[in-house]
């Protein structure tokens, strides 16, 4: 039970830096010393005080740490620190005595050994206090650590909600490219059925191929947003018109992995597939200042209400969920019909930042 009530010990600071911070308290007991000095022996006495001081940090650091270590209540830990320094203090009063005795300085007729426990106030004080600095330096380094330590959880927290909503795509992907495999299959177009397994296979090989990056450049995302497109090919043909237009100098601007193909799948499924006629589907990508913008245009209008209402829903809100965890608050997506009716569109806008091998190409250069 006493265990269990206990406070568990504190984090420990590097032995030399409570040391390190005791030197001021030293500096204040020269201070307090300076209008005594010249007047008989108390400059030695002063000196030997300050030694004496400095001599007793680090037994003194030790054994704070060691109280600690054995996680005892704190107010056992500040009484035995109460009296270890008392006994220093009366210590530093007997080297005092010693010191006189030894160098044939005359005592006060009435000297008694009582008197060794006068005077103790300011050596005292200055230990308790460098006690009391050094409890506040483990506070903070145990704050910071705890801080780091939740800085690491949310982090890997954050990886795992990312990688699980990467996982949501596949099975989803999946599923909609087997379906249009069976429907190709069922219309003995054994051809396109055949063109549209190789490349899905293509696709789930580059997939499989990242290295679990959560952001990757623009070039790297628009290969892998190809190969999906030529799974899409071979299913619809020239029914489906693909315009890129996209800034030469955003190759190597850094974009969430996966971002395009959820999107375009979205536009493809229930925009243009469902039409006879052919569709146009434009990817603009462009960048303003420090920002990242994306624009899709899908040329059929077709609200994603129209479209099964789980189906349509899983691309764009995995979307949302990816972006609201990799840019909190730093990020915009809008999605719907183009005011001008002749179209849906998809806008967002992101940080721009350039990759960390692009960055690195460029303090190379520089």
């Amino acid at each position: 039970m006493p265990a269990a009530l206990s406070r568990p010990a504190p984090a420990e600071p590097p032995f030399w830096l409570p040391l390190l911070a005791g030197l001021p308290i030293g500096l204040c007991l020269v201070v307090m010393a300076l209008p005594a000095l010249g007047h008989g022996h108390a400059t030695a006495y002063r000196v030997l005080y300050l030694l004496a001081f400095l001599a007793w940090l680090p037994p003194l650091a030790a054994l704070q740490r060691r109280l600690w270590r054995r996680r005892l209540p704190m107010p056992l830990i500040g009484g035995v620190l109460l009296v270890a320094t008392y006994a220093m203090s009366v210590f530093n009063n007997l080297l005092g005595d010693l010191m006189a005795q030894f160098a044939g300085w005359s005592r006060p007729d009435d000297f008694r050994f009582a008197g060794l426990f006068n005077g103790l106030e300011s050596c005292w004080l200055a230990l308790i206090a460098f006690c009391a600095m050094h409890a506040v330096i483990a506070y903070y380094v145990e704050l910071k650590q705890e801080k780091q330590q939740r800085e690491q959880a949310h982090l890997l927290a954050r990886d795992a909600e990312l990688r699980a909503l990467r996982y949501q795509l596949h099975p989803h992907f999946l599923f909609n490219t087997l379906n249009a495999i069976s429907a190709l299959v069922a219309e003995e177009r054994g051809r396109d059925a055949r063109r549209m397994i190789s490349q899905l296979a293509e696709f789930l090989r580059a997939t499989l191929a990242g290295d679990g990056r959560h952001e990757v450049s623009v070039a790297e995302e628009i290969a892998l947003t190809d190969a999906y497109l030529e799974i899409e090919k071979a299913r619809l043909g020239e029914r489906l018109q693909i315009i890129w237009r996209i800034d030469a100098e955003l190759l190597h601007a850094a974009m969430p992995y996966l971002l395009l193909q959820p999107l375009v799948e979205n536009a493809i499924r229930h925009g243009i597939a469902p039409r006879a006629s052919a569709g146009k589907l434009e990817i603009h990508l462009s960048r303003h200042g420090d920002r990242l913008l994306l624009q899709l245009d899908n040329d059929i209008a077709t609200p994603l209400a129209e479209a099964p209402a789980r189906d349509a829903a899983v691309g764009q809100r995995n979307v949302a969920e990816r972006l609201a965890r990799l840019y909190p608050d730093d990020h915009r997506f809008q999605a719907g019909p183009r005011a001008d009716g002749g179209g849906y569109r998809v806008n967002l806008d992101l940080p721009f930042r350039a990759t960390a091998a692009a960055r690195d190409a460029t303090r190379e250069a520089a």
